[in-house]
């Protein structure tokens, strides 16, 4: 399933901790607000944290949040447990599982919540990866999220975009044979727009559907940075004219042959343009 126009793209993450940002982080415009409960918050902050995500009084449809890994270290399963308990307490509908590696965790999460609870599985260490056809098909995963940092530090690589594009191409092409969303890509670290611009630009070029941030300014770089450029609209708008204009003959452009994929391509390109103009997804639609 590559990306629909309804999925969300931009996923802004904010301190669960910091409830004096959420009103700024949801008025951002940011497709979804992640209320991170994980690496955002330190330990000591963790219980104060969940009661600033019991107490708040927001738009909770475009909320999601972030727990505590399940797996990752001697405290990860009594900070999962306590997440689990706020589930059944608030009204999220969304839940980021992170260095996700059992299904079984998914279920946990559903169970906890006693609802219906769509689960982003965060693939970040080399057997989440290896395992992400597993996580997929739990029931309630509805998307994958990568997050490079960690995964970087897992594997003992380089946190750049080149030396992760085998991890990337692989949780685009599993996503895609689950009849999953396209994943979304990681943060960028480097609050420079233009940098947060290209590094969306690049996800969206391996097939990713949407990007994790860490800053209200990034909203808008990354959703440029997603959104097809004049040269790409052009383009689309020439194949798809020149095609009408050929009937039932075959016909080239530019000394191409447009085949049903470049007409299809093209559609797509002229889809993204009006989803932005649209200021994109901001309904309380569902992750899938």
């Amino acid at each position: 399933m590559s990306m629909s126009m309804t999925d969300p793209v931009t996923f802004l993450f904010v301190p669960a901790d910091r409830p004096d940002r959420f009103a700024k982080a949801i008025a951002s415009g940011a497709d979804r607000v992640i209320l991170d409960l994980e690496d955002a918050v330190r330990p000591a902050a963790k219980a104060a944290a969940r009661e600033a995500v019991r107490g708040a009084d927001i738009d909770w449809h475009r909320i999601v949040i972030r727990v505590n890994p399940a797996v990752d270290g001697p405290d990860s399963s009594e900070a999962f447990a306590a997440d689990c308990a706020l589930l059944a307490e608030v009204p999220v509908r969304a839940v980021l599982l992170p260095k996700a590696e059992r299904a079984e965790d998914v279920a946990a999460l559903r169970s906890a919540a006693g609802r219906d609870l769509d689960v982003l599985v965060q693939i970040e260490t080399a057997l989440g990866l290896d395992r992400i056809d597993h996580l997929l098909a739990a029931p309630g995963a509805v998307r994958a999220v990568f997050g490079h940092l960690d995964y970087a530090l897992d594997i003992g690589a380089e946190p750049s975009f080149e030396a992760l594009s085998l991890a990337r191409q692989h949780l685009v092409w599993r996503s895609r044979l689950a009849g999953k969303p396209a994943p979304v890509d990681s943060v960028t670290p480097d609050l420079d727009a233009e940098k947060t611009r290209e590094e969306a630009a690049k996800a969206r070029a391996f097939g990713f559907g949407g990007k994790l941030l860490i800053h209200p300014a990034q909203v808008e770089p990354c959703r440029a940075g997603f959104a097809p450029s004049e040269e790409d609209l052009e383009w689309a708008r020439r194949v798809l004219a020149a095609s009408a204009g050929a009937g039932a003959g075959a016909v080239a452009l530019d000394g191409r042959m447009i085949d049903k994929p470049v007409e299809d391509a093209a559609r797509r390109i002229l889809s993204r343009a009006r989803d932005k103009q649209g200021g994109g997804d901001a309904s309380p639609d569902r992750d899938h």
